[in-house]
């Protein structure tokens, strides 16, 4: 035993990764993965329509990670972003209200619709006038050199107005208000056809948003009056040729409260 020799053996440690670890790759990917969260947000704030940015606001309005522990953002993605017509459009009428009623107002439909058009219609949202009248929200759509609803002396709807027709009836479909339709010309006589004037002209163009909104899925039931003034109710009285008179007009009404009270 005095001859036994004590042999102590030394074992170097050396950490994964070499002298800087490889903690910081977790905290990398975490961070890259925020900002992928972070622009993916702001890409839906700016990209997506008003009744669908409602959806997002009405989730997070009332999300609680404590209420609702195990349930994902992505669970809910198909009811804040489905077209409008599907049951999740509670959404939109919950946060907007009802037109009309003690809920949404004049206003703020007009900046709903507004919102939009600067969103999803931003090339040419200078030729979408909304604004309050009388009878309720007043949405114009006017031509102008270059960019027309319709070809001349036509009734024959173009791609863009078509475009422009399919964001009005996403958004508009959220509500049940009813709703007028009128086509108005310019002054500018086209025709030497004297049985087809700008009065037919502009009901057949009046005619031919309806039928397009009808396909887009607009109930018929919601279209109560289409008409056509040929060139008697310009928007430029000075300029009676101006392109911007030639127009369809669609108005979504006030409800009637003399009929609401009878019911």
């Amino acid at each position: 035993m005095k001859d036994s020799k004590i042999i102590i053996k030394k074992v170097k440690k050396t950490s994964e990764g070499g002298g800087h670890g490889g903690s910081w790759k977790v905290a990398y990917a975490d961070f890259v993965t925020a900002m992928m969260a972070f622009f993916l947000l702001l890409w839906l704030v700016t990209m997506v329509s008003p009744e669908k940015r409602a959806r997002v606001a009405t989730y997070f309005k009332e999300f609680s990670i404590f209420e609702k522990g195990g349930t994902s953002f992505m669970d809910k993605s198909s009811e804040m972003f489905n077209e409008p017509g599907e049951t999740s459009d509670k959404a939109f009428a919950d946060y907007y209200g009802t037109f009309g009623d003690k809920g949404i107002t004049p206003e703020a439909l007009q900046q709903a619709i507004k919102e939009a058009v600067e969103s999803l219609l931003g090339d040419i949202k200078d030729q979408i006038l909304v604004r309050v009248v009388k009878e309720g929200v007043k949405i114009e759509i006017i031509d102008k050199n270059g960019s027309s609803m319709f070809p001349s002396g036509s009734a024959e709807l173009t791609t863009k107005a078509e475009e422009i027709l399919k964001v009005l009836a996403d958004n508009i479909n959220n509500i049940k208000n009813k709703l007028f339709i009128e086509g108005h010309t310019d002054s500018y006589s086209y025709s030497s056809n004297s049985n087809y004037t700008n009065w037919e002209l502009s009901a057949d163009r009046a005619n031919a948003a309806r039928r397009d909104l009808e396909r887009l899925g607009i109930a018929p039931a919601r279209i109560v009056r289409v008409v056509g003034y040929a060139d008697t109710d310009p928007l430029f009285t000075d300029s009676p040729l101006d392109p911007k008179n030639r127009r369809i007009s669609i108005v979504i009404l006030f409800p009637d409260k003399k009929k609401a009270g009878k019911k």
